[in-house]
């Protein structure tokens, strides 16, 4: 067999040079051997490649499927950190499985309502959203313990707690219980906790103020006498433009900056009691989540591990030199007084109290949640400087 290979291959390149000396003599003699040695060199391969077996064949009959699925993002893809991570689903996907994995990013709204996009996936409208759980607290309140908490746990101490502490096995029983599969796929530094139009001295000055704020925050500042707007990130502009809104908390300094908030507000509150760390979920269909194979099921987990450990360390590297930008534009950066984040604690503890009354299943991820951290504390306590 080898042997009728090198003959075949010689004999080709013979040909080939046999019928460029007719039909081009003006074809270099320099460029002729170069063929002749590159068809040698190739001859010379296969003889050397050893011989298809039956175990080969098994093992491409074997091979997973190409699998395509459609990724809704509630973030634009040019969005600095959060939309930028949906992006590296996408490519990482396809990098890491050779081509057979695709998730294709979907632009925000293009496959539904971003509120919607839990039974958006599953239905199968959509196979898999990019998003924070925060966003379908209509669907069930425990999801917002899996995007953001306020007071709650740094990143460290959240991801301890999902991986080692119970709250993965929680996260995946709530979510399977609504036909989507879930993968912890970015965690994002904490945010600023607003912009305003004057300086914020004591309560007194949020009362009325309607403000864009999302999540278990918004329902703090209520407490306090704000008007919460759950406006999406297109909107939040335009609205503090036209004057529809007093105020507005969206992200990180590096996202906030890119949205343009400076141009019109100029006071920017710290830290961001209401989102000290931020889980970004991937979320897809069940039934397609179980479909895949076990190859590809363990690549997306790879993907969004890594995704974590990027988004980390890319928004901690990336907020003091927004911060200095902002500065620098005429922004006056303010530290929330004492007796302020006294306030907001307060305004908290009532939310809580109120949530764990109301539904069983905030109740058990508060409980698992808090029990971790009474105990992480030990070491905390102990083990930072």
């Amino acid at each position: 067999m080898r042997n009728l290979i090198v003959g075949v291959v010689i004999g080709l390149v013979v040909g080939a040079v046999v019928g460029a000396t007719i039909i081009a003599p003006r074809l270099r003699q320099q460029e002729l051997q170069q063929m002749a040695a590159e068809a040698s060199a190739q001859a010379a391969a296969e003889a050397e490649r050893p011989a298809t077996t039956d175990a080969d064949t098994d093992d491409r009959q074997l091979a997973a499927p190409s699998a395509r699925m459609r990724m809704a993002s509630a973030f634009p893809a040019g969005t600095p950190l959060v939309g930028t991570l949906a992006k590296r689903i996408e490519a990482e996907t396809w990098r890491v499985s050779g081509g057979r994995l695709q998730l294709e990013f979907q632009a925000p709204g293009r496959l539904g309502a971003l509120d919607e996009m839990l039974d958006v996936v599953a239905a199968g409208s959509a196979d898999a959203a990019f998003d924070t759980m925060g966003r379908w607290a209509g669907a069930a309140p425990a999801f917002q313990l899996f995007a953001s908490v306020p007071f709650g746990p740094p990143a460290r101490e959240y991801l301890a707690w999902m991986d080692f502490g119970g709250g993965k096995s929680l996260y995946e029983e709530l979510l399977h219980g609504r036909g989507v599969h879930g993968v912890i796929c970015g965690v994002i530094s904490p945010e600023g906790a607003g912009w305003f139009r004057e300086e914020i001295t004591s309560t007194r000055d949020l009362k009325g103020l309607r403000m864009r704020i999302f999540g278990l925050g918004a329902r703090v500042m209520a407490k306090l006498g704000v008007e919460p707007r759950p406006l999406q990130e297109g909107e939040i502009f335009l609205a503090l433009e036209n004057g529809s809104i007093d105020a507005a908390e969206y992200s990180m300094p590096a996202v906030d900056r890119e949205l343009g908030f400076q141009t019109l507000l100029k006071h920017y509150y710290f830290p961001g009691w209401h989102q000290p760390a931020t889980l970004l979920s991937l979320i897809i269909n069940l039934d397609l989540w179980n479909d895949l194979s076990a190859t590809q099921r363990a690549q997306i987990e790879a993907v969004c591990g890594d995704n974590v450990r990027y988004g980390l360390a890319e928004g901690e590297a990336i907020q003091f030199g927004a911060l200095k930008e902002l500065y620098a534009s005429g922004v006056k950066l303010h530290r929330w007084p004492a007796a302020m984040m006294e306030s907001f604690r307060g305004a908290w503890d009532q939310v809580v109290a109120e949530e764990i009354e109301a539904d069983a299943d905030f109740r058990r991820v508060w409980r698992s949640l808090n029990g971790f951290r009474r105990d992480y504390a030990i070491w905390d306590e102990l083990g930072r400087p």
